[in-house]
């Protein structure tokens, strides 16, 4: 058996221990009445980090929540990596929906139940326990790490932007590595390499200056709700795909390589339709349902307002109507020109009678680190090596804006190797983390960091 294996499946029973007190901790961050418990659960982290062996341990203030910073320089002239995750939790309502009391730890059918398992204490435990077994094992690292765990991600790193923008230099590293993704699927061992990013802005249609009657204004007066539904037709074409001129233009396309990877996950369509409770899964033709998902831009309608909501008929012609519009992009776009594209579609495509007002909201890039970087081929290997199956490459529709912020103001590659499975409940009632995930993951987490030395010598 691999050392570090031994060391791991020797002291396992005293790990899941100790994570079951984190575990107890109630950090629920968005709820003011848990703020002292968030600090505790910062403190309970340091002063693990000061027992295993990690220096320079701080519990350092944000204007909101501490976070919590520890390094160990084992290699002068190493690479250097950064492991951030988090401590806070999501809030537990509705209570009444958990089979076991949401913070005591229980491990049921192979599984460890309690906010917090999968997201994200069980898998920010983990990685201090590698760091645990590497030096008690060899007694030094192979890399140089640094550590930060924030205690705001689950109510929306409000400071987390302007902490490490402040303290760019001591964060400094060449990677950063991130647990806090899901697998593909249990037994499939994947790395996740890219996020969507997001744009988002708001059409407004106004026409007269009031609600009118319709008996008396119908067939003359424009209505700002039609003339918005004419509007929103024009956004896409019959076949699926986005009719915004130039919203293509910048996409990056993806790679055979990348297309072959995403083919030997055998995604269902059929079962991913059943599960959706639909009988088509529209979109950009020339793409599979998981490309399309994954590594393509959309254009979303999330919703529509205006003229007479009530209960019964009211016969009016609305005056104003809107729409909120969000669009996922994929790498080498550029949020602004997005917008500004949507935007100059949506006043040339204007119905007579009416007039268009945008309101532009915020907007951030999609986050890519290439597959053939050195620290992504480290991950591979290890996940490889661990779980006994071929590592496949993932990317996630969605946007987690704090990666963005290490792109953006670290400039270092982002490595997201993470342990959970979408089925977990991260958010909902009885969350829970499946302990061969927490045995495998710290499996390739400890491989991780010396294919990673290897690596990027």
């Amino acid at each position: 058996m691999h050392q570090g294996d031994a060391y791991l499946t020797a002291h396992r029973e005293e790990h899941l221990k100790q994570l079951m007190e984190l575990l107890r901790i109630p950090s629920i961050s968005a709820l003011s009445e848990h703020k002292a418990d968030v600090r505790r659960a910062a403190e309970w982290l340091a002063r693990e980090m000061r027992r295993i062996g990690l220096h320079r341990v701080e519990v350092m203030e944000t204007g909101g929540h501490p976070v919590v910073h520890a390094e160990r320089m084992d290699c002068p002239g190493g690479p250097k990596a950064l492991i951030y995750g988090h401590y806070d939790v999501q809030p537990v309502d509705p209570v009444d929906l958990w089979t076991t009391p949401p913070f005591e730890p229980t491990i049921r059918d192979g599984k460890l139940y309690a906010r917090g398992a999968s997201d994200d204490k069980g898998q920010v435990f983990m990685h201090l326990k590698v760091i645990e077994a590497l030096l008690a094992v060899e007694g030094r690292l192979p890399v140089n790490v640094k550590l930060l765990i924030e205690g705001e991600e689950e109510s929306g790193s409000e400071n987390l932007e302007r902490f490490v923008s402040a303290h760019a230099d001591l964060l400094k590293a060449d990677v950063v590595v991130i647990s806090d993704t899901a697998l593909y699927a249990r037994g499939v061992p994947s790395l996740t390499y890219a996020l969507r990013g997001l744009a988002a802005l708001e059409v407004h249609v106004v026409g007269a200056k009031g609600d009118l009657h319709s008996g008396a204004f119908g067939g003359a007066a424009p209505n700002a709700a039609q003339a918005l539904a004419r509007l929103l037709a024009t956004l896409h074409r019959p076949d699926g795909a986005v009719a915004v001129e130039g919203f293509y233009d910048q996409v990056r396309p993806l790679s055979q390589e990348e297309r072959d990877s995403f083919a030997a996950l055998q995604f269902d369509e059929q079962a991913f339709m059943a599960d959706l409770g639909v009988t088509a899964l529209p979109g950009e033709p020339g793409y599979t349902a998981l490309e399309r998902l994954w590594a393509r831009p959309t254009l979303e309608i999330n919703g529509i307002f205006g003229g007479f909501q009530g209960e019964g008929t009211k016969t009016v012609i609305p005056c104003r109507a809107g729409a909120k519009i969000t669009c996922r992009l994929v790498p080498d776009q550029d949020p602004e020109r997005v917008l500004d594209a949507v935007e100059a579609h949506l006043k040339a495509h204007c119905p007579p009678g009416v007039k268009v007002e945008v309101r532009r909201g915020g907007g951030a890039p999609a986050v890519i680190t290439p597959i053939d970087h050195p620290a992504i081929q480290a991950a591979m290997q290890a996940l490889t090596e661990a779980y006994g199956a071929e590592a496949r490459f993932i990317r996630s529709g969605g946007s987690i804006p704090v990666v963005g912020t290490f792109q953006r103001v670290l400039g270092a590659p982002i490595v997201m190797m993470g342990f959970s499975l979408e089925e977990e409940n991260f958010h909902a009632p009885d969350e829970h983390f499946h302990l061969e995930n927490f045995d495998a993951g710290m499996r390739a987490l400890y491989r991780f960091w010396h294919h990673l030395a290897e690596n990027m010598r």
